[in-house]
């Protein structure tokens, strides 16, 4: 484990139960063909159906955990540490060595008897339906992040990377490490990550908002999402605990272009163009958006503009969505 890292990334670390032809499971349990949700009652036999009735791929998953992979991909040995809650059982032990594969260093709070988070992944042709059961992640403690294991790693880091799911239990945690990160006035970055957050969770995105150096979403849920640069121009104004950094909001759009605002030039937002796939160079879009973040972040990490961020991010992305799952070539295909 390296001294000091130079991204510390935090979520909610979940194993991926990935199935493909997954028409009826929408029908099902209500589902739509390409949204993330969390977990209700009427959800909860479909982790048991999947293993007993489908044929389950299983891959590392969890928002910003595939976006520190994607990073630590891309970048040095030593660049990226993670940290979430697990038990202790195989799905964890699953996530760890698909951590070592992409060499990202994880700093897990471990809870005995606990079950390790789940995902289960409904594809149906391009689109992928995510149900997330959180389990032992959303009792992740804020003492973690004071502990002996984790504070070093925290006052050594210079880009930290929240994701919009860990807000639904962990806002506490996210709002203490946010105003840390603003007030050693290094960079502080927060994915949307699904329409659900903006919609159920405001209250929380309000609170956490003000500390965000850099926010990322997509396109889906917007208010108005036929004028993007106008709904990232509105992002990026909202009030900045350090307006000395100014905000930079980046929007993608799957396929379509990427936009980015930056409050120091609100009126001139950023499009770049997004490289078209072919049918059959996409084997499924699941984690291409949390691939995107860690492309973008591994670029940031390296230094380079804005602009370059958004490339390597188009780059990283497009490598997952020819893989099964949140995943990137092996062995390693040089991105930066």
């Amino acid at each position: 484990m390296a001294a000091s890292y130079s991204l510390f990334c935090m979520g909610n670390p979940l194993l991926d139960m990935q199935v493909t032809q997954g028409e009826a499971l929408l029908k099902k349990y209500d589902l739509k063909a390409n949204d993330a949700i969390l977990a209700e009652e009427k959800h909860a036999p479909i982790y048991e159906e999947l293993v007993k009735e489908h044929k389950v791929t299983y891959v590392a998953g969890g928002a910003s955990q595939n976006s520190a992979r994607g990073a630590a991909y891309i970048l040095p040995p030593g660049s990226v540490v993670y940290t979430g809650c697990v038990g202790d059982d195989e799905l964890a032990e699953q996530l760890k060595a698909a951590n070592k594969r992409e060499g990202l260093d994880e700093v897990y709070q471990v809870k005995k008897g606990e079950k390790t988070g789940a995902c289960a992944v409904i594809i149906t042709g391009h689109h992928r339906s995510l149900v997330t059961t959180l389990r032992v992640a959303e009792k992740f403690d804020q003492s973690h992040l004071s502990s002996p294991q984790v504070a070093p790693l925290v006052e050594a880091a210079k880009i930290f990377y929240v994701e919009g799911y860990f807000l639904t239990h962990g806002i506490v945690c996210a709002l203490e490490l946010s105003k840390k990160v603003t007030a050693a006035g290094k960079k502080f970055v927060l994915n949307f990550s699904a329409p659900f957050i903006p919609q159920f969770f405001g209250s929380q995105l309000d609170q956490i908002i003000p500390y965000c150096d850099i926010i990322i979403g997509n396109d889906q849920g917007l208010p108005n999402p036929k004028d993007i640069p106008a709904v990232a121009k509105a992002i990026a104004l909202l009030p900045k605990a350090n307006a000395n950094n100014p905000r930079v909001v980046v929007i993608t759009q799957g396929a379509d272009s990427t936009v980015l605002v930056s409050a120091s030039a609100p009126d001139s937002p950023q499009v770049f163009a997004v490289h078209a796939l072919s049918d059959d160079e996409i084997v499924d879009t699941n984690g291409a958006g949390d691939a995107f973040a860690g492309g973008f972040l591994g670029g940031l990490v390296a230094g380079k503009s804005l602009d370059e961020c958004v490339e390597v991010g188009h780059k990283l992305g497009g490598m997952c969505v020819g893989q099964v799952g949140p995943q990137y070539k092996w062995p390693k295909v040089k991105v930066l």
